[in-house]
């Protein structure tokens, strides 16, 4: 494997969470190239790993003719491509561009007809964490089939080429404070902790040494509308004012964050921030599968499963954290920070 491109063209915290396959593939053939086939969106991430190469934004090479995707395709001189995300186009593509060496899942019928190295592996019934899953994906081809531990995949991210931030972004990180990114929504990828629970932890978290900075799209933006409103004076609001490059340079330059399972909690934990997830005990959204991995990540999670909130708006389960809890993890953050940092 000297050329290598990794197609992954789905979300944030995904990409985020193959990062480490890349790492991976770099100690295990030292000098090889790596391209990550991506969606446009995604590309701050990327730019941010350096384990990887060179980026390709898949939605402008769909959009070309067949002959001219193909020619694309083969322009890349890759002997080898992972189709960590399944795509019966890319598939199709890579076979016609004749890239020797094609990976992918066995589970997928377009694959056995267009990938050429299968492996069986099933998501939905494993119980390993996403990322071991990506990086088991090549275990055949590598002959390695031990999963990879949580404390070598932190160190398999690769995520450290940030933006500098801008005088106005810069004047928001506090030095003497905890800076805290609070991010509620999830644009309905994940069960949400609440409004009336982050509410409760703005009234309760002691501003004197906690700097509060609230994330979120635009949309998301209407929907906080009122707790925004109530609260201007304890946050720092920036829903709806960031490039994602912008806030990956703000997450960088934070101490940590509190978040639902979703993109920016992932990007934390990469950066080795302290990232704290909120999570149902349900399948295959629970924290075994989508937990933060950083060397400063953990999570909370109600015990046992969660099964009737399966079918309901309402998630009982990931309510019954308590804000208490919450700020029993971010004060032992701030203890770690400070008066470790003094000793």
């Amino acid at each position: 494997m000297n050329r290598i491109i990794i197609s992954r063209v789905d979300k944030i915290g995904d990409v985020i969470l193959t990062l480490p396959l890349a790492g991976y593939l770099k100690k295990k053939f030292p000098g090889c190239f790596i391209i990550f086939l991506g969606r446009k969106y995604t590309k701050p991430i990327i730019e941010a790993c350096s384990n990887i190469d060179e980026f390709v934004d898949w939605e402008n090479v769909k959009e070309l003719s067949f002959f001219k995707r193909i020619k694309a395709f083969k322009k890349l001189k890759a002997d080898t491509i992972i189709h960590v995300y399944p795509n019966a186009k890319i598939a199709r593509n890579a076979w016609f561009a004749k890239i020797p060496s094609r990976i992918g899942t066995s589970r997928r019928w377009y694959h056995w007809l267009f990938v050429n190295k299968q492996i069986t592996l099933s998501r939905k019934k494993s119980d390993l964490h996403e990322a071991q899953l990506n990086i088991a994906l090549i275990s055949k081809w590598v002959n390695d089939y031990s999963t990879v531990p949580f404390s070598e995949i932190s160190c398999l991210y690769g995520f450290s080429r940030f933006e500098k931030l801008n005088d106005e972004l810069a004047s928001i990180i506090h030095k003497d404070k905890f800076n805290l990114i609070l991010h509620p929504k999830s644009k309905g990828s994940a069960r949400e902790w609440g409004l009336d629970k982050y509410a409760e932890l703005l009234r309760e978290l002691p501003p004197d040494r906690f700097q509060i900075i609230v994330t979120g799209t635009e949309e998301e933006a209407r929907e906080m509308e009122q707790l925004l409103k109530v609260y201007k004076n304890r946050i720092v609001d920036l829903t709806g004012k960031l490039s994602l490059s912008e806030y990956v340079s703000v997450i960088a330059a934070a101490d940590g964050i509190v978040a639902c399972s979703t993109g920016p909690l992932h990007i934390a934990a990469a950066a080795g921030k302290y990232a704290l997830g909120l999570y149902a005990p349900m399948k295959p959204i629970y924290p075994q599968r989508w937990a933060p991995i950083g060397p400063k990540a953990s999570f909370l999670v109600k015990e046992g499963e969660c099964n009737i909130c399966r079918r309901l708006n309402y998630c009982e389960c990931i309510s019954s954290i308590t804000s208490k809890e919450v700020i029993g993890k971010l004060e032992q953050f701030y203890h770690e920070k400070f008066c470790l940092h003094r000793t």
